[in-house]
């Protein structure tokens, strides 16, 4: 049965993302995924933050000239003779437009088994193009080439849209076997591999599966020599508002004991305050070593499983 998620490959999801055009929703490509896997319910677990990029170049009329602009830029320059002045007068004269793209990474994600890593992650982004601007400012032409992709005073326009929103197909990651690479790579347990193997070992691991709250973000970093290493992030992929753990300055007992109670209610599932504190999101550090306190002491509202796991937490510290 598990062949049937390593059947959807890079060529299949790209070829997916192409044919399909977003509506208003993005019901119709979980759908179309969906029917591709039918014994693994998959699901939109997180829409990342709105970004954006440079685009192309297009007409007054919105007539594509160029799908990027760096490359026509470069490419009409040599065209040019290599001299700025007449590249910035062919601009002016044909009214060039630069586009911007903006979009959102759409992450899904696919549970294969019950621990915290076995789950296939599926990033497409979901792209729009409008204008952003007339190539040249009239009253403040670029000095060079690299101003003139990217201007520090642009001319801006009243945006439009250009063609239709589209899917780009970007990664799909079979976590486990992802965290087996990076782990090949790392003498010390990679912060991420441990924070997997404390959830599978820890209450919240008997309520929900890790992707229910967490997703990866795989990213390449420059090691020493310059090589280039991958490496991933953890990411919350919360859809509940869940907010600060309250100030613990003084908090010990039973009134830290409510705040810890509230806060996992909210979020959905038992010890969520120790891997939001070891994210750093919401929960202060100090939390750790006060509620170690009280259950080395007089009070004992942590299970076993759980009280192992910040033991080794106040041991050995770790943050992700």
């Amino acid at each position: 049965m598990a062949e049937q998620i390593f059947q959807l490959d890079g060529p299949q999801l790209a070829k997916i993302c192409k044919s399909t055009v977003p509506g208003l929703d993005d019901e119709f490509l979980l759908a179309k995924l969906q029917s591709l896997n039918p014994s693994y319910p998959m699901r939109l677990a997180k829409v990342g933050e709105e970004w954006y990029r440079l685009g192309g170049v297009v007409d007054m009329d919105g007539n594509r000239i160029a799908n990027d602009l760096v490359e026509w830029t470069e490419r009409t320059y040599i065209e040019c003779g290599k001299n700025l002045q007449t590249l910035i007068d062919h601009a002016r004269q044909q009214k060039l437009i630069a586009t911007r793209q903006t979009g959102n990474t759409l992450h899904f994600v696919v549970q294969t088994g019950p621990k915290a890593e076995q789950f296939v992650q599926i990033d497409i982004d979901k792209t729009h193009e409008v204008s952003d601007r007339l190539l040249v400012n009239e009253h403040n032409p670029p000095e060079d080439l690299e101003e003139f992709i990217d201007p520090l005073d642009p001319e801006c326009i009243e945006a439009f849209g250009v063609g239709a929103a589209r899917y780009f197909y970007r990664r799909k990651a079979d976590v486990a076997i992802f965290m087996d690479e990076i782990n090949k790579y790392h003498i010390e347990e990679h912060p991420v591999q441990r924070f997997m193997d404390d959830w599978n070992r820890s209450s919240a691991q008997q309520k929900v599966v890790l992707s229910e709250d967490w997703i990866i973000r795989p990213y390449r970093n420059t090691g020493r020599f310059g090589e280039q290493i991958i490496n991933v992030e953890i990411i919350n992929a919360q859809q509940k508002n869940v907010p600060q753990l309250e100030d613990i300055n003084g908090k010990k007992g039973t009134s830290l004991h409510n705040l810890l109670t509230r806060f996992d209610r909210q979020a959905g599932y038992p010890f969520a305050w120790f891997f939001y504190m070891v994210k750093g999101k919401l929960v202060s550090p100090h939390t750790g070593g006060a509620v170690f306190k009280d259950v080395s002491g007089d009070f004992s509202y942590l299970p076993e499983r759980d009280v192992a796991v910040l033991k080794d937490w106040i041991n050995t510290p770790y943050s992700v």
